[in-house]
Parts: C-alpha cells; sequence; structure tokens
C-alpha cells in the first residue's frame, strides 16, 4: 500500500474554507510569517499523492456540521483509561477510571465525554517515558484485540461513530515498547540510525504497522523524530541519530512504512528535544539553540516526516529560546501554528505530548486544555482530569475564550485522520510475529551490529565463552548464550572469555575490566569508558539483536553498522568504510 499525504493541497485548501463555513461570522486565521530561507520546505512525495474516492477533508466537515458543542469538545479528547477490557475491569481499575474520570469502564468514559480517541499505556523497568505512564492495557496480543474492539463498539454509539475512534500507543521499540509479547520487536531507532538503509526501515515499519493494525491499533506515537545532540537518557536510543539529514531519511522510511499498513505515524516531540538533556516528564527541558541551529539541527526530521505524508506531529513540552522563551512548546501559538503550520506547512493532526506530564500540569486541566487549543493543538492526550478537562473546553467554547472556529477547525482536522482510516479491514491475527516480519526485524538487527574497537574478519571470541551483563538483565544474558550456542560457541557459567552486555541506564561502575569483548545495547556513549579489546554496539536487546551478535561474535557474519553518534575517542567502526 503506498502511504499518502495527510492533507494533499487542495484538500488543504477546502478545509480551511468548509471550517470557515462551517462557523458563520468567525475569521481567518493568523496570517503565516515569511518562510526563513534555513528552513528546509517540505516537497511532496511522489508516492504520497492523494488516493481516489471521497474527499477526507470534505467529510470530516460534513460530519461536523452534525455535531453538538458536547460532541465538538469530546472529539479533540484522548486520554488513558484503566483496565484491560473496554466493559469489565478490576475493582481496582474502577477506582482509577471514577477518579480520572467519574465511571467505571472505558467504555463509559467514551460514552460520558464522546471521546475522539483513547491511549493504550504500559510501563516496564527500563522506561524512560514510565513516569506519566499510570497504568498499563496490555496483557497480550488477544486481550489487546478484544480491549480495542470494545473500545470501538462504544465509540461506535457516538455521534461521530461512523468513522473510528482514534486508538494508539507508543510503541516506538527499544526502550518505549507497550507491546512487548506475541508480536514483531523492533530494534531501537539508533540500531536503524546505525543500519542506515531506509528501505530497510520502512519494510521493517510497515511489518510492525501491520500487526498493530491486527491488534486494532491506528495510531502510533512514532517515529521519535529528536535529533541526538545532547547525552539525554530520556531520548538516547529513541533517536535514530545525530546527524539531521540522516534521521530525516529514516524517519521518512519509518512514515511510509506505518502509513502504508495503514497506521498513522506521529512525529515527535517538536521542535525536536535531542538537544538538551532535560525530562519533560518531570521538568520544562530548555531548547537554547538559536534559530539558525534549530532550523538545521532540529528540524530535518519533521520536515522529512511531513514530506513523506505523516499524519500527526506531537508537540513537546519544550521551551524553545529561539521563538517563544519561558512557555512550553505545546501551549506556544509561535511555534505550533506560526512555525508548524505556516512555516513548515504541516497540515495534518498536532497532538500534544502527555497533558498529565509536569510542564502541563502548571495550569489545572481545564485551563491546560484550552491553552492548548489555543496555540494550535487538535488533540490533547491523557488529560489528568478528564472531566475537568472537557467542561473547561466546552465552558471557553461558551465564554468566548476559546473561538469556535478554533475548535471546529481542530475536530475538523481530527475527523479528517478518521475518515482516511475508515474502512480498513484489520489484518488476521496470524500476521503477528510472522517469518516474514521476523525476518524484516533480523536484517535491520544484523544491518545495526557496529564494531567500535578491535580487529575485523574473523571470529572475535576463540574457546569458551562467559557471558556476563549489568544488573537485571539475566534474560538478555540468556538470549545472547542461546544464540551463541546456537552459532557453535562454547558458553560456560564461568571461566571463558568474558562478554559483558551493559544497556540502557547503566554507568561506569557497571562495566567489567577484565571484559574481552564489551557490548553496549543501548546509546553506545558508555563504550568510551570500556577497556575492552573488542568494543561492539547493537543499540537494542531484542532476540535478532543477539542472534546477530552472536554471528559477529563467533565470525560468522561482519560488523556493518556505524555508530550513528559521535562516542569520544572512538570511530563509527573500526572495520572500515
Amino acid at each position: 500500500m503506498v502511504a499518502v499525504s495527510f492533507l494533499p493541497r487542495r484538500p488543504t485548501v477546502t478545509l480551511a474554507v468548509l471550517a470557515t463555513l462551517i462557523v458563520s461570522g468567525c475569521g481567518g486565521g493568523t496570517a503565516g510569517a515569511e518562510r526563513p530561507s534555513a528552513v528546509p520546505t517540505p516537497t511532496r512525495s511522489p508516492t504520497a499523492s492523494p488516493s481516489a474516492g471521497p474527499d477526507p477533508a470534505a467529510q470530516a466537515a460534513e460530519l461536523v456540521r452534525t455535531l453538538s458543542d458536547e460532541d465538538l469538545v469530546g472529539q479533540v479528547l484522548m486520554p488513558y483509561a484503566y483496565g484491560s477490557s473496554a466493559t469489565k475491569v478490576s475493582a481496582g481499575s474502577a477506582a482509577g477510571n471514577r477518579a480520572l474520570a467519574g465511571v467505571d469502564t472505558p467504555a463509559e468514559i467514551i460514552a460520558k465525554y464522546r471521546l475522539g480517541g483513547l491511549i493504550l499505556v504500559g510501563f516496564s523497568a527500563d522506561d524512560p517515558t514510565g513516569g506519566n505512564q499510570e497504568t498499563t492495557n496490555v496483557d497480550s496480543p488477544k486481550q489487546v484485540r478484544d480491549l480495542t474492539t470494545g473500545l470501538q463498539t462504544a465509540a461506535a454509539k457516538l455521534a461521530a461513530g461512523k468513522v473510528p475512534m482514534l486508538i494508539g500507543t507508543d510503541q516506538e521499540y527499544g526502550v518505549v515498547t507497550r507491546i512487548k509479547t506475541g508480536v514483531t520487536q523492533l530494534p531501537s531507532g539508533m540500531a536503524f540510525g546505525a543500519a542506515g538503509d531506509p528501505a530497510l526501515t520502512e519494510r521493517a515499519w510497515q511489518a510492525a504497522g501491520t500487526e498493530l493494525a491486527a491488534l486494532g491499533l491506528n495510531v502510533d506515537f512514532a517515529p521519535d523524530a529528536d535529533v541526538l545532540g545532547a547525552h539525554s537518557e530520556v531520548i538516547g536510543s529513541r533517536s535514530y541519530g545525530a546527524d539531521p539529514k540522516a534521521v530525516a531519511a529514516q524517519v521518512a522510511g519509518a512514515v511510509r512504512g506505518l502509513q502504508g499498513a495503514g497506521v498513522a505515524a506521529t512525529l515527535k516531540h517538536f521542535p525536536g528535544h535531542g538537544h538538551t538533556t532535560g525530562d519533560s516528564h518531570a521538568e520544562l527541558p530548555v531548547l537554547g539553540q538559536d534559530r539558525a541551529a534549530l532550523d538545521s539541527g532540529d528540524l530535518p526530521p519533521f520536515t522529512g516526516g511531513i514530506a513523506a505524508g505523516a499524519w500527526l506531529v506531537m508537540s513537546g513540552h519544550l521551551d524553545t529560546r529561539a521563538i517563544d522563551p519561558g512557555t512550553p512548546a505545546t501551549f506556544s501559538h509561535k511555534v505550533l501554528t506560526d512555525l508548524l503550520r505556516n512555516q513548515l506547512g504541516f497540515t495534518g493532526v498536532i497532538v500534544t505530548d502527555g497533558m498529565n506530564m509536569a510542564p502541563a500540569k502548571r495550569w489545572p486541566a481545564g485551563e491546560a486544555a484550552v491553552r492548548a487549543l489555543n496555540a494550535g493543538n487538535d488533540l490533547l492526550l491523557m488529560p489528568p482530569n478528564i472531566g475537568q478537562a472537557y467542561d473547561g473546553v466546552l465552558a471557553a467554547l461558551r465564554d468566548g475564550s476559546l473561538p469556535r472556529a478554533r475548535l471546529v477547525d481542530a475536530v475538523t482536522r481530527v475527523l479528517t485522520l478518521k475518515f482516511r482510516l475508515a474502512g480498513r479491514t484489520a489484518p488476521p491475527m496470524s500476521t503477528l510475529a510472522s517469518k516474514p516480519h521476523q525476518e524484516a526485524a533480523r536484517k535491520v538487527a544484523a544491518a545495526a551490529v557496529t564494531q567500535l574497537r578491535g580487529d575485523c574478519g574473523g571470529p572475535l571470541v576463540r574457546g569458551a565463552v562467559t557471558v556476563t551483563a549489568s544488573g537485571g538483565r539475566d534474560r538478555t544474558r540468556a538470549l545472547l548464550s542461546d544464540a551463541l550456542r546456537a552459532a557453535g560457541v562454547k558458553v560456560v557459567a564461568s571461566g571463558g572469555t568474558v562478554v559483558h552486555l551493559v544497556g540502557y541506564g547503566d554507568g561506569a561502575s557497571d562495566l567489567r575490566s577484565d571484559a574481552a569483548v564489551t557490548v553496549g545495547m543501548d546509546t553506545p556513549d558508555l563504550l568510551a569508558k570500556a577497556n575492552s579489546k573488542v568494543l561492539l554496539a547493537t543499540y537494542s536487546s531484542t532476540a535478532a539483536a543477539m542472534s546477530a551478535l552472536a554471528d559477529v561474535l563467533a565470525g560468522r557474519a561482519a560488523a556493518p553498522g556505524h555508530a550513528p553518534v559521535p562516542v569520544a575517542g572512538l570511530p563509527a567502526t573500526s572495520c572500515g568504510g
């Protein structure tokens, strides 16, 4: 399936005109500022041509005309909910939902607030986004499919129910992976960057998108479009690398793959989270670079993703000093409307980062919701209190502090996306973890393995091997041990050549001075402090990554990857090329 741009130029004009016609007496939007020459202009991909059939923007505008104020407000909300089923939840989940929304089940939340979408959440020990994941909705593939079916059944009863509700999750792969079992596991974004092949990226993400669609998900809050320019634990290996042009090519490939499978892709975190060490879950990170550096160092992956046809962009809780100092980008009209809309020409859905994160909670939930919409967001993700957000937006609509034209525009964009997703048949569950999909992931993992120190061209270990790892990595250590045995290498509990694994969150104290080989399974910067004769990076700890690593250690395969970020004192590869 060919990826299509969210709104081709003609429907873009149509959307604006239709929104104006719907809201009689409302003025036009803010005039766009002159485009700075340093900002790359998104150009339409030849493959991003509009598909035949009814115009989704016109269909959306027609549906908007039939909606009440209460319906309009609900369509811009995309909260989370407690429970693994739409209609049957535990007592604890019911209590969580009552605190969040005043009712017991996800289906009742949808009905009460006429929701436009819902995000499935989850957390794990190595997840840098776990701070705003209040619960988990994910147990197994069948459970997720049953849950999404139940959510769509509830949404179909709404006034906007002729189109599917948006059901999304953060399935970036690597350290941010909500659905971990029973599906194909891609490596991290940084592994894709090390492999350096956008065609491989597109094929792997199309496989991933097909599996998400089979589970009933139609939005993925991925790919991460942040260019890594600082030692950031919250972004880290989620980024495709440090080179803006290379990251842009990878992000475009991921967008084409996901949307080719019928799942909407999201570019995040606009205007770029990679040049700050701050964690926007807990604080307001500052982007201190000047406008020229922002244009050249942060925006290219977003313009590349827009050109590839990305249907959503996520606004970041980031203080962009060069544009609107002191104001989080999520709440900045200058960043979202003047820059993203008017200068970069994005016509799709702008979705907030989690509204339950610290920078968004400086205001009450209702006020924050109104501020975010007035800044230019179309969809409010994870409000900390659904009722307060809903009531705040409705009150602002009626007292004029939220212009009706702004809300109608937001809802029209959301519904346009829904019409694009409507009528698709979900792939069968048998597609999950299928051999072709596993092979797509395996090829990326194999292409990503990078050797940063040591002789190349033969086995990197001889004789018996002992695999060690920093604390809490027993599963990964077992995966590598099994893969080494399959590659013909003898593995012993102790006394062998030490191959030591380090990963997310590890520091210098987690290294081993006696390791002959040290392997980085996250960002490779820690390898600069290792004294092993051989240094390798996989950027991920998936089964496919460990299998590819074993082949390199055994001399059955080369290490073709190149570190996509600089590592102090080390080359991008020690194997030439």
